[in-house]
This record gives structure tokens, C-alpha cells and sequence, in this order.
């Protein structure tokens, strides 16, 4: 069974400071539409621009994930958007009054503890997937990072650390199911090392960062001095070491680093704008790599919804023989033009169409050099449609669809004797009252032929 779209029941707020500006933030996350997808708008800039939460607008990753449209920008999202898609939010519009969202804990914890407490609220509207088709990899060799995503059925992530410290060695995490994320992985908070807080203050970065935001790991043994800056650092009393941490934090996993890994990879694999299906293996991630396999994964889209979704596979015995079809349609020769019928689900047929010699209309269109002509593609497209649209009422054999409307119709490249067409339909929109309306695609191989928006109507036969 198909998933359907979610939003969040009612608006939920949030305050606090930004990780690296310091700013006090306040955020809220609406409800919005289906197929609005997750967007900020910047409350405090005329006109209240909107960014979309797309890898496309990923302008820098150097300590966290910033988005930026028309030189409108968001920073440290990965939080945020980890929560949302964690906890299965496909629609949201994020208004905030600053140019980065609030680091809270340093985890996602906060973030869906109020999603959980505000609940969801399931959408009239099919919740899309890309299913990863073809081993894809992203890598940075001098750095050791390496991210590959393999074909499978759901989605999982499995991510392994090594940042050459003795404290937290070599780590490993996994999420076999994103119904995980809630518990074993929203509660782990950013870490940093000792070493690189220097660097990041000269640098004018974490001024909202301290102790209770953040896992401090200290690799070697330091002075009562040092600690004494520390305290000052950071505006607390009694800074201490304890196991390689500072002030006796109690990490709430043992491997709480190469979790909080796994989370900034799932808000940052949320830019690619759909869920996916596939298998992910990282060695040594980052915002980089990730939002730069997000991209990959977003080309990829665009490139496969112009290839066939279905395989069709000649030696595998179709779901519907021409003679059960012609149980189905009324149609017959010369108009009956659906071989057979190799995929039907709630929301998708997928039919074959041999076009031969032999076909009638070849003798006039054209004698010299034959071509099908498209509006018998059309219509071929539309006899599948109506066996989708069939397949909704108990007794099909006394119903017929009937063409409505015809919209976005492209002929990309011609049909001739020896094709084989597949005709690929999905139900654009839920069926109400007998309307259907099906996104059509024709293909011969992997060459993209043919496409169009159909409307037809389902008719009780007299």
C-alpha cells in the first residue's frame, strides 16, 4: 500500500540561539499544502523571501549546511530537516526571524519531541519515492571519504568514523528503518574536538556554542590554567575533564559522535526534496559529501523520469493476456491497441503495445516511411488508463471510461514498425466521483516517446 503526504497538525515554535552567529532565533514550522515540500522564509527580510530546502541552493558546508536563494540565506538546517524527515513531515513551511535556525541541544531531540506531541496529519496525496536504481558514490579520497548508495527495497544507512582520536576511535552506526530515527538517533548531539574550538572563535563562529550544545572531546591531558580559561570560555564554573569530555557530560549513546554523524546525513540527504529507496554505506561523511551525493541522487531523478520505471522482461507471463484485456475494454481490431498488461497496482499500469507492419493505419501514414501516428499513441496510452481506472469498481465488466481532457501532450520522437512500446500511467490525483485523472508515459527501450496528462471518466454501461 502506498504512503500518503504529511504535515504538521497544527504550528509548532521554537527559540534559541544560532550555533555560530549567536543570534536569538525564534522559528516556526506550519503546516503546508501537499507537494509544497519543506521551504523557510526569512521573517525578518522585506518581502519574506522563501528558499527552498533543495540541494540546489547548498552554498556552504564548511560547519554545518547553509542554503541561499537571491542572496537569502539559511544556515545550520541539517538539524532541523533531520527531524522533519525523521519523523515522516513531507509538507512544512519554516518561517524564521534570523539567518540561522536555533541549535537547541545540539541534537534533533527537541525538534521532535514537538512534532511527536503536535502530531501529523495524512494528506489527500500519494507521497513519492525514488527507487535508487544503479549503485551511485560519492568521494574524496585525499580526505578518506567515501558514501555509496546501492539498490534496495527501503532505506537504511549505515556510517562509520575514524577520526584518528583515542577517545572516541573508530566508530560505527546504522538505521535499518527510518521509524528508528525518533529513538536512537534524534538525541545525538554535535560534537567538536578541543583543538578546533580556537580556530572556530578566532574565526568568528560558535558564539552560540557552549556546554550544554555540544560534546566537547579532549584528546590530551590539560593544565588547571587551561581549565580555568575554559571556564571563562564558555561562562561556567568548575570546568572539568572526565573521560576524555568536558564538564562531566554523560554521553547518552556510547557511540554518540558516529550517531550524530547519521542524523546530519539524513537532514542533509533531506534536500534531495523525495524519500529514497536504497542502501547507504559512508566512511567518514560530511556536509559536503553529503549534500553533494544529494545532488547526485536530485540529477538522477530527473534524468530516470525519462527512462521507464517498469522492466518488462518478454519471457515473464503477463498480468493480462490480449484476451483478458479484451474482457476488460471494449474495444477491439483495429482498435484495440494493448498487447498486454505486465504491472497494475492502486496507483500504476503498465502496458505493451507490438507495433508491426501489419498495423492498418501504416497504410496511409505514411506509405514511403510509416509512422504511428501520436494520436494512436494517445489513445493506446488512455486503453491502458482505463484498465487502471477499471480496476477501482468491483464489477469493471459494466463500466467504460470515457475521455475528458487532454493537457501537456509531447511527441519526442517517432514510433515505426519494429517498436515496442510500454506505456507507463499513474494516477495523478485520488479518484473522486468516477473523474480520473493519469500522468502517461510511452516509451520504446529506454528512448522517451511520448507524454501527456489524461482525464477520463468512468461510466456505468447502459
Amino acid at each position: 500500500m502506498s504512503l500518503k503526504q504529511k504535515t504538521l497538525n497544527t504550528p509548532i515554535s521554537f527559540q534559541g540561539k544560532g550555533l555560530h552567529t549567536g543570534l536569538n532565533v525564534t522559528m516556526t514550522i506550519n503546516p503546508a499544502e501537499p507537494g509544497h515540500g519543506i521551504k523557510f522564509r526569512r521573517t525578518d527580510i522585506e518581502g519574506a523571501p522563501v528558499v527552498e530546502a533543495l540541494a540546489d541552493y547548498v552554498t556552504d558546508t564548511s560547519r554545518g549546511t547553509t542554503i541561499e536563494k537571491k542572496g537569502v540565506r539559511i544556515s545550520t538546517i541539517e538539524h532541523v530537516m533531520a527531524a522533519l524527515w525523521g519523523c515522516g513531515v513531507d509538507n512544512a513551511l519554516i518561517d524564521i526571524d534570523a539567518p540561522e535556525t536555533p541549535i537547541m541541544d545540539g541534537s534533533a531531540r527537541q525538534y521532535v519531541e514537538a512534532i511527536t506531541s503536535t502530531g501529523l496529519t495524512e494528506q489527500d496525496a500519494e507521497r513519492e519515492y525514488y527507487d535508487v536504481r544503479e549503485k551511485t558514490m560519492v568521494a574524496v579520497p585525499e580526505r578518506g571519504v567515501e558514501i555509496v548508495v546501492y539498490p534496495d527495497d527501503d532505506f537504511s544507512v549505515n556510517v562509520n568514523v575514524d577520526f584518528n582520536s583515542k577517545i572516541i576511535g573508530n566508530q560505527y552506526a546504522r538505521l535499518d528503518s527510518i521509524d528508528q530515527f525518533a529513538e536512537e538517533i534524534a538525541p545525538c548531539r554535535t560534537f567538536v574536538f578541543l583543538h578546533e574550538l580556537e580556530p572556530l572563535i578566532s574565526h568568528n563562529l560558535i558564539k552560540g556554542g557552549d556546554l550544554d550544545n555540544a560534546i566537547v572531546i579532549v584528546e590530551n591531558k590539560i593544565s588547571d590554567e587551561e581549565l580555568d580559561r575554559l571556564s571563562k570560555l564558555f561562562n561556567k564554573k568548575d570546568v572539568q575533564v572526565n573521560e576524555g569530555y568536558l564538564n562531566n557530560i554523560q554521553l547518552r549513546f556510547p557511540n554518540e559522535p558516529s550517531r550524530h554523524k547519521l542524523l546530519d546525513m539524513i537532514g542533509d540527504l533531506a534536500l534531495i526534496g523525495m524519500r529514497i529507496k536504497g542502501r547507504i554505506v559512508a566512511y567518514r561523511p560530511g556536509h559536503a559529501a553529503n549534500t553533494q551525493l544529494a545532488r547526485t541522487i536530485r540529477k538522477n531523478i530527473k534524468r530516470d523520469a525519462s527512462r521507464p520505471k517498469f522492466h518488462f522482461d518478454p519471457n515473464v507471463e503477463p498480468l493480462y493476456d490480449i484476451n483478458q484485456i479484451r474482457r476488460l475494454l471494449p474495444h477491439r481490431p483495429p482498435f484495440l491497441l494493448v498487447d498486454k498488461i505486465i504491472h497494475l497496482d492502486s496507483q500504476n499500469v503498465v502496458g505493451i503495445k507490438n507495433v508491426t507492419m501489419n498495423e492498418p493505419f501504416f497504410v496511409g501514414h505514411f506509405p514511403n516511411e510509416p509512422v504511428m501516428p501520436g494520436v494512436l499513441i494517445i489513445e493506446a496510452m488512455a486503453q491502458c488508463g482505463g484498465i487502471l481506472a477499471l480496476s477501482s469498481v468491483p464489477d469493471p465488466e459494466n463500466y467504460s471510461t470515457y475521455f475528458l481532457k487532454i493537457d501537456g501532450v509531447k511527441f519526442r520522437d517517432k514510433v515505426v514498425p519494429g517498436d515496442t512500446l510500454q506505456f507507463e500511467l499513474r494516477l495523478a490525483e485520488p479518484i473522486r466521483r468516477g473523474i480520473v485523472v493519469m500522468e502517461a508515459k510511452a516509451f520504446v527501450g529506454n528512448k522517451f516517446t511520448t507524454e501527456a496528462m489524461l482525464m477520463a471518466q468512468i461510466v456505468h454501461n447502459k
